[in-house]
């Protein structure tokens, strides 16, 4: 989608009137970083540093985007081209080439009017007529926080004579369309008519020495410390790869890393204009390009113009005789944002540490403001916003040699790499003893081992049947208030919700019944390893666990297939179901068609119980299934297509049978040991907990799922009215609003567009960045390593969460809608929430980046006996889609076989 903050200049080229008062040439004196519209984000930020106290910037003017926009006008096939461009399908590189290179020739030949030619020329006359100059494009959409267009546009060195800057200046005009500036600009949603292009034209440096200053560390993120590249002579020999630069590091003022390069080549201005490589002296080659001195010097000079903008700075530079001369700075935009440190964290002297909740929670989607905040609202524990994502700071715990080991068993069973990251921050010896009165915020998961007096210890099932009961109950009562609550009065029962909402939560017995299932795995995995030497033997004894509600629904979903399956009009009908927008629309077309009222039922039935679910459910911005009920229109179908009928009762069963013979297998073996009747008594007991409990752990998450569709429907009837009185534009604004903000907004009846409008383009700016699993409040990011010596060489490591080896072709699935699978096919994806369990049933094996021992996706694979391993960094990356793979889920990792 375009960027919000620009006008299409379609009107503009198809109207060939221009108005006689624009502005076509500035220097850089006359602009800041409020006119990127008009000399575009390269300029605006050289005018911003040309006006800041010890930054000196080559003297300069820039050719507008109103004069870029007057030639363009004057070029009508310009515009042709740019609609057979939009027209051209996005996956044909050769078209899109050839159709940018004929658009690229048009606007460098289109002819330059001769009062904006004398423009120009009178510029560099001033400047001086004699003198050699740097013509660098400046693009609107350039420079930018969300993407910095780096190296997209063209620049051109040691310029010399006023027709060659003019011939130049339309050579930048024209490089808004390289290929790979088109290609870009589409990767980042920005539409070609959407950018205008400006020109830099600068007095040419001649440098001893040039190179780029990261102001954060481009890699890790760290905001303390800053990366110099250097070497000698133009820019160029380092942009283009011709040497390879000095490397100096720098934290707190100190060169702590320096690697110097040796220097065989460098590129210099020649005196009539161009440039040349050139070859160095073979003793100045290995020489620094700076000294220790200079590189201190150089990222003050970098802190100071950091400050100015307010965001880490990737800066091009040049030093000469008399010292630094800044050519460019630009925001780093891969770097993933900080979370604003509160008061307490403010008073400690070393970094605040944070883990990730998307990790836990199966979720690493950047969230809209309003999903974020009303996370917080109802977490049990204090989380902070970043990129949004949630994070909980455990600088505390981990800081409480108490507390410390708790944090990191808990961590390392939900995720064995959260669990290294936070030892990797711990080994630096970087974490303050916490204050005296500082709060031990809970970690992002349940207490590790809980104590022995809390946990349940009998396998009572009136025990679940309470608690689910307490649960349906609670959810009714909101479901019965809620609708008779509007405007104010809403926010106020809200408040009231909330606080229900954690009370159900946290209810005394709930936590004891997950802990008790928990524990008993724990226990099962351990004694049986020791005493039998099974790994991950708790796996089979978990088969078709009853009560598991996230299980429950990919089961009742095959029964969905059988009410459908009967029917070929209806098949025919589904199969050209599009999911579109409404989503709706083709449940009204079943009931005209021969059994479609039979099907239709079943759906029916299927949202009622299951409606309120969806991909990244967390985010209460995300369309529900009851909202967008075609989304199940695949998984249906694949079930009609894979399965028989009576699919579902007869593998819950095939399931309860396996782990009843694996008991019996188990319970004989240990009674054969030494002292068996004991270890069979006490594993009797366990199996018994696990499977009155196991299945119970999915249902709280249920609970909120279900309270959170309540408070959307009511969110979404409220912002109905905002668009109705003309507060807002349109409903889903209310999602870039945090909940107080939407809170302030219908009380006031006022709300600002802006503010949405910057947060819509953050919010994509966002979904491109990785959230890491830890995150320090100096912008570290930290995801750990497996440190293991069992992997094959070449095999991908991850945490072994359900037993068994499988061989297949991996389906490499980012969107749960693109889920096109065959038997015996595995999964690998990023992450699955419950969302996803209704494709387990007809997969083979399952691989994500995220997840730990107690997460969705493994306790799933593990319900349905998939052999899975999770936690494998990069996966979707570093497997290609159709691959054969081999998943150990005993051992842990996955290996690639061709």
């Amino acid at each position: 989608m375009p960027q919000p903050a620009e006008d299409t200049w379609k009107d503009d080229v198809r109207d060939t009137r221009f108005d006689e008062e624009c502005e076509t040439v500035l220097g850089l004196d006359e602009v800041d970083e409020d006119q990127a519209g008009l000399v575009g984000g390269k300029g605006a930020h050289l005018g911003a540093l040309s006006r800041l106290d010890g930054v000196r910037v080559p003297d300069g003017f820039c050719v507008t985007t109103d004069a870029f926009r007057r030639v363009v006008a004057a070029a009508p096939e310009v515009d042709a081209l740019l609609d057979r461009l939009a027209g051209a399908d996005p996956d044909d590189g050769q078209a899109v080439r050839a159709i940018a290179a004929e658009v690229r020739r048009a606007v460098e030949e289109a002819v330059i009017p001769d009062d904006l030619a004398a423009a120009i020329t009178g510029a560099v006359a001033r400047l001086g007529e004699g003198a050699a100059y740097a013509v660098r494009s400046s693009a609107t959409a350039e420079d930018l926080p969300t993407a910095s267009f780096a190296g997209q546009q063209d620049t051109y060195l040691n310029v010399v004579g006023p027709a060659a800057v003019l011939r130049h200046v339309s050579r930048c005009w024209a490089s808004l369309f390289t290929e790979r500036a088109v290609i870009y600009r589409r990767r980042n949603g920005i539409d070609d008519r959407t950018v205008r292009m400006a020109v830099v034209v600068q007095r040419m440096v001649l440098p001893d020495a040039s190179g780029v200053l990261f102001t954060a560390d481009p890699v890790t993120g760290h905001r303390r410390t800053a990366t110099v590249d250097a070497g000698f002579g133009l820019g160029e020999a380092l942009v283009s790869g011709l040497v390879n630069p000095d490397v100096f590091t720098v934290r707190d003022g100190e060169v702590v890393a320096r690697t110097i390069a040796v220097k065989q080549r460098a590129v210099h201005a020649l005196p009539g204009g161009g440039t040349r490589e050139v070859t160095v002296e073979p003793r100045q080659q290995e020489r620094p390009a700076l000294t220790d001195a200079q590189v201190v010097e150089l990222v003050r000079l970098g802190r100071r113009i950091e400050a100015r903008f307010g965001c880490p700075q990737d800066i091009e530079w040049c030093l000469t005789d008399d010292g630094f001369r800044i050519v460019q700075s630009r925001p780093i935009t891969t770097l993933f944002p900080v979370p604003d440190l509160v008061p307490e964290a403010v008073e400690r002297r070393t970094p605040s540490v944070y883990v990730s909740v998307g990790h836990q929670q199966m979720m690493t989607d950047a969230m809209k403001p309003l999903g974020w905040s009303m996370w917080q609202r109802t977490a049990m524990v204090p989380m902070h916003e970043a990129g949004g994502r949630l994070f909980v700071d455990v600088t505390p715990r981990l800081a409480s040699p108490a507390s410390r080991a708790a944090l990191l068993d808990v961590m390392g069973k939900g995720d064995p790499l959260v669990r290294d990251a936070l030892e990797t921050v711990l080994e630096r010896d970087e974490v303050d003893p916490p204050l005296p009165d500082a709060g031990q915020a809970g970690p992002v998961g349940p207490p590790a081992g809980g104590a022995p007096e809390a946990s349940v210890t009998e396998a009572d099932p009136a025990i679940v049947a309470e608690l689910v009961q307490r649960s349906e109950t609670s959810v009714a009562a909101l479901e019965r208030d809620i609708r008779t609550k509007s405007g104010p009065e809403l926010f106020d029962f809200l408040a009231e919700a909330f606080e229900e909402h954690k009370r159900v939560l946290s209810d005394p017995l709930s936590m004891r019944a997950i802990m008790a299932g928990t524990e008993a795995t724990w226990w099962l995995n351990d004694k049986l390893g020791e005493w039998l030497g099974e790994k991950n033997a708790a796996d089979a004894l978990t088969l078709s666990a009853p009560g598991n509600i996230t299980s429950e629904m990919g089961l009742d979903l095959l029964d969905v297939a059988d009410a459908i399956r009967p029917h070929p009009e209806v098949v025919a009908f589904l199969n050209d179901v599009q999911d579109d927008a409404h989503g709706d629309g083709f449940l009204d077309g079943l009931v005209k068609l021969p059994g479609g009222s039979a099907a239709r039922e079943a759906i029916d039935t299927y949202l009622r119980r299951y409606g309120m679910r969806c991909v990244a459910e967390i985010d209460i911005a995300r369309p529900r299934w009851s909202e967008r009920p075609a989304t199940l229109v695949p998984l249906i179908l694949d079930n009609v297509r894979n399965f028989g009928p009576g699919a579902a009762e007869r593998r819950f069963e095939q399931g309860r049978l396996r782990a009843l013979r694996t008991e019996q297998d188990v319970l004989t073996r240990l009674r054969d040991l030494p002292d068996g009747e004991r270890k069979a008594d006490e594993t009797k007991r366990m199996i018994d907990q696990v499977r009155a409990f196991a299945g119970y752990r999915e249902y709280p998450k249920y609970g909120i799922v279900c309270r959170y569709f309540l408070y959307k429907q009511a969110l979404l009837e409220e912002a109905g009215r905002l668009v109705r009185d003309g507060v807002l534009d349109e409903r889903e604004d209310v999602f870039h609003l945090t909940f107080q903000e939407l809170e302030d907004v219908v009380r006031s009846r006022r709300a600002d567009p802006r503010l949405i409008a910057r947060r819509k383009e953050a919010f994509r700016s966002y979904e491109a960045l990785t959230p890491p699993r830890v995150l320090t409040s100096d912008g570290e990011a930290v995801n750990g390593t497996y440190r293991r010596d069992d992997v094959p060489a070449g095999a991908l490591a991850g945490l072994a969460v359900s037993t068994g080896s499988v061989e297949g072709r991996a389906r490499v699935i980012l969107d749960l809608a693109d889920a096109e699978l065959e038997e015996g096919d595995i999964l690998v994806t990023r992450f699955t929430d419950p969302s996803w369990s209704p494709l387990f049933l007809g997969v083979a094996g399952l691989v994500t980046e995220v997840g730990g021992l107690m997460t969705h996706g493994a306790v799933i694979a593990r319900e349905y006996g998939l052999p899975a391993v999770v936690g494998v960094d990069q996966a979707t990356r570093l497997i290609r889609d159709g691959q054969r793979i081999r998943v150990h889920g005993t051992d842990g990792y996955v290996e690639i076989l061709g």
